[in-house]
């Protein structure tokens, strides 16, 4: 059932289209993905869907019946009440029915008492019991806390006014106020900004479980591929739709793309070919060639013409080069401590994390939002001193910090003043070449810093990064305002770079990329996992799987036997199934498709391959052997024409008709030629 359609919208701002002749259907019980580029107009699509914006022109429609819940990726959460006070007041029907319910419960039992009549208040009090429970009113309370609980808001923040929270702590509530009231399409709009891997990984499994709808904005690639079921993407102000998940779509676009190019292209060729065709026809000036030739003429006015696929969007040119090569030992870290605030109000962040960081290495920090990483990268840099444990820095390291508040960008600078600022070298052409790689063109230089977007801001920084030459690049959540294809660029940018990558980060996907090594930091120090976010998970589960064997054990026996075990053996044990569950591919791709496809064994595919190589070969000498044939026909009817035209020959009338024969004769094969090279080029045409 078609519950949310569009037709047509398109969005105008004076002369500059955001939006055009947009159209799509979703059913209910769909989870979509709405993707594209920093200002391709995925919040307008939204906005309109909502109700909060109008189009130019075209329509949306929404099943009345239908309740809509919208999460603004920058909506502003404004209330005078306190967090439990906002998440409560979602119920306020039910705490009503259950004031209710108190109060015929206290006039039951003073009426009981007074001798009167109750079986009115009786009945009234079961129908409102009943409904109360059906709409949930014995859990509902329980509900509140746990998704507060999840959405990373403990006790301690109940009674914080929601005006004293941060920008992010009020988007995790107006998040987790929408998702108790569960309305029957949910509009979210970069749910994922401001939450950790934990929170991430629940907000999966409830999204998971909801029986709405849901059309969500993301940039998150892993969370994509874990929850949608289609994805809709803006490109070029026209939206395309691909059923599956966030890789999914990535293959079906690039060979969508790839078909139409190489329709357009083979139907270029063909356009090239027919001209060809006729001009020879033409050429002869024969009536029966002429007539084909007319007659392909009108077959080429009325084919549907297939147009030339659209030029991809600019996309960002990333590339980190280091100016000199730093030591083997880059960090090393011992007992690091670090904490904040007075003696009686003191909080502890951290202690007891240990680290050896080589050059060459890509780091990933991982760790629940306020455990400290952010403090952890200012520490290495020495920006900060740890409040115990010691710390080196190796030779010659030399660091580049991208903090994910753009903090170090001067608000009142133009675009390229900041540049200029910090690399006096370069001469205002080189600066403003270098900068439309990073797509601020024209007049774009003399934007302010201060009225640049989020990940405006964020390509600046990745520029001036880019332009340090350090050879040891600190990065604190570096992908969180960058558009899907911008990651992609900066994650290739950082695969090729050859210094050391240190980098906090909750974006799984870049996880499952980018580290040789993942730190997972804790109160009690660093937790050391080789490999990507996959294996870290895995490995992760594994330890606290081997943990609960361990106590269970220990519980059990209770000996000095059992009491000896350790995770270390566990581990050992996990890891060697692990390597012998990894099976390399017995045969290519290519063959495996042929097989399965055909049922032949991948020697027959090979022996089938290999045949249709060999006519497609012969057919092409035989192709090359008629255009030879054709050269030769057309310059012996050029040269017998010239003949017939010469004075002499004009009235030896014998001589003429030998050659007027001779002419025919070659017409005709020239046109049995033709034919022939025709249905041949046409046959190769399409085995290409």
């Amino acid at each position: 059932m078609i519950v949310l359609s569009a037709a047509d919208i398109t969005k105008e701002y004076g002369t500059d289209v955001i939006l055009k002749n947009v159209s799509f259907h979703i059913n209910g019980g769909d989870r979509v993905g709405l993707i594209g580029a920093n200002g391709a107009g995925k919040t307008t699509l939204m906005k309109i869907i909502a109700g909060e914006l109008s189009c130019s022109s075209g329509s949306c429609f929404i099943s009345s019946e239908l309740t809509v819940g919208y999460l603004k990726q920058n909506g502003d959460f404004q209330s005078d009440r306190t967090v439990f006070e906002e998440a409560y007041s979602i119920f306020s029907d039910l705490q009503d029915m259950e004031k209710e319910m108190h109060r015929l419960s206290d006039e039951i039992a003073a009426r009981s008492t007074a001798g009167e009549s109750v079986d009115k208040l009786l009945l009234r009090y079961a129908d409102l019991q009943m409904k109360f429970e059906q709409e949930g009113g014995y859990s509902y309370k329980s509900e509140v806390n746990g998704v507060l609980s999840s959405m990373a808001f403990s006790e301690d923040f109940y009674d914080k006014r929601v005006s004293t929270l941060s920008g992010g702590e009020r988007t995790r509530l107006s998040l987790a106020c929408l998702l108790l009231k569960k309305p029957d399409i949910l509009l979210l709009d970069e749910p994922t900004n401001h939450l950790d891997i934990g929170t991430l990984k629940w907000l999966e499994q409830y999204l998971k479980a909801y029986k709405g709808t849901i059309l969500i904005i993301s940039h998150d690639r892993y969370f994509l591929d874990q929850l949608v079921n289609k994805i809709f993407e803006i490109e070029n102000h026209r939206l395309y739709t691909y059923d599956g998940n966030y890789s999914s779509f990535a293959d079906k676009k690039s060979a969508r793309r790839a078909a139409e190019m190489k329709r357009y292209e083979k139907q270029q060729t063909e356009i090239a070919r027919q001209e060809e065709i006729i001009r020879r026809f033409k050429q002869h000036n024969t009536e029966h060639l002429t007539k084909r030739a007319l007659s392909r003429e009108k077959m080429l006015e009325h084919m549907e013409r297939v147009e030339r696929p659209e030029d991809l969007p600019d996309k960002v040119k990333i590339s980190f080069r280091q100016n000199f090569k730093s030591g083997n030992d880059v960090l090393f870290g011992e007992n690091l401590a670090k904490g904040f605030g007075a003696a009686a109000g003191r909080r502890e962040l951290f202690c007891n994390v240990n680290f050896d960081i080589k050059r060459g290495e890509r780091i990933c920090i991982v760790g629940p939002n306020g455990v400290g990483k952010t403090t952890l990268l200012k520490i290495m840099m020495q920006d900060l001193l740890p409040d115990a444990g010691y710390l080196r820095i190796g030779h010659n390291v030399a660091f580049g910090y991208y903090d994910q508040g753009q903090m170090l960008l001067t608000e009142e600078n133009t675009v390229l003043g900041e540049l200029k600022e910090a690399y006096r070298l370069y001469t205002d052409t080189d600066m403003r070449s270098i900068l439309g790689r990073f797509l601020f063109r024209g007049e774009d230089v003399f934007l302010r810093v201060g009225s640049l977007s989020g990940g405006e801001k964020a390509r600046l920084s990745l520029l001036k990064m880019m332009l340090s030459g350090a050879n040891t690049l600190i990065l604190d959540e570096p992908t969180n305002h960058l558009d899907i294809d911008s990651k992609e660029i900066f994650e290739e940018a950082l695969l090729h770079f050859e210094g050391t990558v240190i980098v906090v980060s909750h974006d799984r996907y870049f996880l499952n990329k980018i580290p040789t090594r993942i730190f997972e930091l804790t109160p009690g120090g660093i937790t050391e996992y080789l490999g990507t976010y996959d294996y870290y998970v895995e490995k992760k589960q594994s330890i606290e799987s081997g943990r609960k064997y361990l106590a269970e054990l220990k519980s059990e026996v209770r000996t000095e036997k059992s009491a000896s075990l350790n995770d270390g053996r566990i581990l050992g044990l996990d890891h060697a199934q692990r390597d012998a569950s990894v099976k390399p591919y017995s045969y290519s791709a290519e063959a495996k498709t042929l097989t399965e496809g055909a049922g032949l064994s991948t020697a027959e595919a090979r022996l089938l391959q290999k045949e249709q190589e060999r006519a497609l070969r012969r057919l092409t000498r035989r192709i090359e052997a008629l255009e030879a044939e054709i050269e030769e026909l057309e310059t012996e009817i050029s040269e017998i024409t010239a003949q017939m035209l010469l004075p002499e020959n004009l009235s030896n009338h014998a001589f003429l008709t030998e050659l007027h024969t001779k002419l025919d004769e070659d017409n005709h094969a020239l046109t049995m030629k033709y034919e022939e090279w025709e249905r041949l080029a046409a046959e190769k045409y399409e085995n290409d």
